[in-house]
């Protein structure tokens, strides 16, 4: 028995995960079916769920979960700052506002508009990806309402259950819409709509997108993956930072990583490693072990950052839209997602707009400077907003690397992000911003605000897969080339970053990577776990 009260045989795994959001949970929660010995690590701890997480302080940012102990260095369009990163069990899915869109058949389909000399091409098709978007929509229990969608790829299976009830600003926004020539249609959601044993429903709060859910409705990998694996043998580590990543002979043979509380550093062993810390984190740790020189195309590795152009567009309204508040993200909007007649530029793919709840108003208080927040907060409910998520081009400037700065407590090299949008990149923004406007202003506001998200919220691009191995770290399974057993398996390993929310294709992804080296595995009676176990 350790000092950390483990036994020493516990260190030996038939895989090591490391991360548990999107890709690591969707990961483990294929390779614990398959009966083998799993071990996640996990940076932080888990997130409590209780009327605290309805306050102005329960907000991603403002909880001790959004961590700033390891900043980035960021240079980007506003200037330089530094940024913090989500470490709890279930990653930024706890906090999301649980949008849960399948990319278009067409986004795997090669775009010069959009690709430009990147090189980047999907090693596969929507057709090889589509089975298994369906299974990550039934573990994630999506809500939605198939046949709306003008650009709604084919389905194998309908959505796990039906969308709730419009709210009065959700219907004003649909018939502003239709009045315009759009055909709005339902978001899918994976949040709880129906009650049953062990969960709650959904109950309409409105803090929603960015809070964690206080009743555990909201489908995230802590509540709907990571805990009930726990139950039929995941072994999870939280609190414990991935430091290094150690190889011999192309294979990584130890994974080195340091407890937060304690400092104390572990070795841990196992014959599959599968990285999944994210589209900043796995590079910065890939980059951190050196393991780039061992890629033939180890240049890329933390290259082709991608993030969305995303833009608020709040409309201001004389009377409040959404009387009595409650849930209203429930709409998108898809009409330019691949360009319109009516736009002159940027041609080709624009991407999407989505319906955005009202921030609440303690929530305003909480985040601006106490005379200014307390003047805007009564205003609050007379805003409504729509979201613009505009795809981005993969530049090869755009990238996280590690700098000269001096290490972080753990050992771990300061890492800097740079990364700056194309003039194509803000023209589809601005393009998808001024449809977003005149739906406002057709729904009744009578003044208009922007806002720039400038958060990592849908970070994708850094360890890219691809066919060619010049210009891709990782193969069409996502292993890494190079090493025969490292395989990534977040958001970091997308080629382009289309124009929805990346987590049901990261989820997707991670559990068709999974099922596909659980095939090739050889089935033997005792695994290497259990050789190791008992040598």
């Amino acid at each position: 028995m350790n000092a950390a009260g483990w036994n020493a045989s516990d260190e030996w795994y038939d895989a090591i995960v490391i991360g548990s959001g999107f890709g690591g949970a969707m990961a483990a929660h294929v390779l614990v079916e398959a009966r083998w010995s799993v071990l996640m690590l996990e940076r932080g701890d888990w997130v409590a769920r209780s009327a605290r997480n309805w306050s102005p302080d329960g907000v991603g940012p403002l909880t001790p979960h959004y961590s700033t102990e390891s900043p980035y260095r960021v240079a980007d369009d506003g200037g330089e700052s530094a940024a913090g990163a989500f470490h709890c069990v279930g990653g930024p899915s706890v906090f999301y506002g649980g949008v849960a869109f399948r990319f278009r058949a067409e986004d795997f389909e090669h775009d010069p508009e959009i690709a430009g000399n990147s090189g980047a091409r999907w090693p596969w098709t929507y057709a090889e990806i589509e089975p298994y978007y369906a299974e990550a929509e039934r573990i994630l229990g999506v809500a939605g309402e198939a046949g709306g969608d003008p650009t709604e790829p084919g389905r194998s299976t309908p959505y796990a259950q039906a969308p709730m009830e419009l709210a009065p600003i959700s219907r004003r926004i649909e018939r502003a819409a239709r009045d315009l020539g759009c055909r709005p249609f339902r978001l899918p959601l994976a949040i709880n709509q129906t009650a049953r044993p062990g969960r709650n429903a959904c109950l309409g709060c409105g803090t929603c997108d960015g809070f964690a859910c206080a009743v555990g409705a909201k489908n995230d990998l802590a509540t709907v993956v990571v805990q009930p694996l726990l139950r039929r043998g995941l072994h999870l580590r939280t609190n414990a930072v991935a430091t290094r990543l150690t190889t011999e002979a192309g294979r990584v043979t130890a994974v080195e990583a340091i407890d937060r509380d304690s400092g104390r550093s572990t070795t841990y062993r196992a014959r599959i490693i599968m990285l999944a810390a994210g589209a900043i984190a796995s590079p910065h740790l890939l980059l951190a072990s050196g393991l780039q020189r061992l890629n033939p195309g180890g240049h890329v590795v933390g290259r082709y950052l991608m993030r969305h152009y995303n833009e608020i567009v709040f409309g201001v309204f004389p009377q409040p839209p959404n009387p009595g508040g409650g849930f209203h993200k429930q709409l998108a909007i898809h009409d330019f997602y691949f360009g319109h007649r009516s736009m002159r530029r940027p041609r080709g793919k624009l991407g999407g707009i989505q319906q955005l709840a009202t921030p609440p108003a303690g929530l305003v208080r909480a985040q601006l400077p106490y005379l200014l927040g307390s003047a805007l907060a009564p205003w609050v409910d007379h805003l409504t907003g729509l979201l613009v998520i505009a795809e981005d081009q993969p530049q090869y400037e755009n990238r996280v690397a590690v700098d000269g700065a001096a290490p972080d407590r753990y050992g771990l090299p300061a890492l800097a992000l740079s990364h700056r949008y194309s003039m194509r990149d803000k023209a589809a923004g601005k393009a998808l911003a001024g449809r977003a406007r005149a739906i406002l202003r057709r729904a009744g506001a009578w003044g208009f605000y922007r806002h720039r998200i400038g958060t990592l919220s849908h970070a994708v691009g850094t360890v890219r897969m691809g066919f060619d191995p010049r210009t891709s770290a990782l193969d069409a399974d996502c292993r890494f080339r190079g090493l025969e057993n490292l395989y990534v398996v977040d958001g970091s390993v997308m080629p382009t970053s289309a124009g929805v929310n990346p987590s049901l294709t990261i989820a997707a992804n991670a559990l068709r990577a999974a099922h596909r080296l659980v095939a090739r595995s050889p089935q033997d009676s005792e695994s290497r776990y259990d050789v190791a176990l008992h040598a």
